[in-house]
């Protein structure tokens, strides 16, 4: 399709109802191209499709119709999977292990060699702030310190793609700190980062571009410096909402069939 590090071309998803067991459209022509070291936001409101679109690009689930690229690669690929990091809006945990277990346990899903292991995640749980919990069991952890947990083994494969769904979500102000500087670091680096959040001063203040999904559709998109006038998020939030409610006035306003 193109030399993107993530394109979509009509990316369309059919669900199936489970009460009338009827299909049901979350996505519908989606249209995307994300470039090589850029950070791309995602927003929309509750049920837009976000969450959707990670699946579809992670190959988690298969499209209705339409193409995907990630890496240069079809959605799913194992040589494009192998350079991913993804984080999962709720993602899960053996609660069982420590979360130096925990690590230890992704990297050799990757197939990484003990010593190298070990080096990773020692360095990863330092970035992320969980050092002195490291050899502690995750049912002790907070939902703050799982999140955090969850961000370091996306990024335990170094990956050169990192897919971000909510990685703010129960983090208190410290956290969100730790996390934004270190998304910061992973721009500075060359990463192509892919993220949904709610939290519109994140977005302003970690996103090259963004895109506002809302019923299965993208119905704006923009660079965060031609919104974001002397890096105010309200501008943000202001685009965001005159967006949502100029589509919104649009659909109620276009004639039946």
């Amino acid at each position: 399709m193109t030399d993107a590090a993530v394109a979509t071309s009509n990316l369309t998803k059919d669900v199936i109802s489970s009460f009338w067991r009827k299909p049901q459209r979350v996505l519908e022509s989606l249209n995307l191209s994300v470039s090589h070291g850029e950070t791309y936001g995602l927003l929309g409101p509750n049920g837009a499709g976000k969450t959707t679109t990670i699946k579809l690009l992670l190959g988690l689930m298969r499209p209705t119709r339409g193409e995907i690229s990630v890496l240069g690669r079809p959605a799913g690929h194992n040589e494009a999977l192998a350079k991913i990091g993804f984080l999962p809006e709720n993602p899960y945990f053996y609660s069982h292990l420590t979360g130096l277990e925990f690590l230890d346990f992704v990297g050799q899903l990757f197939g990484m060699s003990g010593p190298t292991r070990k080096e990773r995640a020692g360095q990863l749980l330092e970035t992320v702030g969980l050092t002195t919990f490291a050899d502690i069991a995750m049912r002790k952890y907070s939902k703050g310190m799982l999140q955090r947990l969850g961000i370091a083994q996306s990024l335990l494969n170094d990956p050169n793609l990192l897919f971000l769904d909510e990685p703010m979500s129960g983090l208190d102000p410290i956290g969100r700190r730790y996390i934004r500087t270190l998304l910061h670091k992973l721009k500075e680096s060359g990463k192509t980062i892919f993220f949904n959040s709610h939290l519109l001063a994140d977005v302003n203040d970690i996103c090259d571009r963004v895109g506002i999904l809302n019923k299965g559709k993208l119905i704006a998109e923009s660079t965060v410096s031609a919104i974001s006038k002397g890096g105010s998020y309200a501008c943000l939030e202001e685009y965001f909402l005159s967006m949502f409610a100029e589509w919104e006035n649009k659909t109620e306003s276009a004639p039946s069939i």
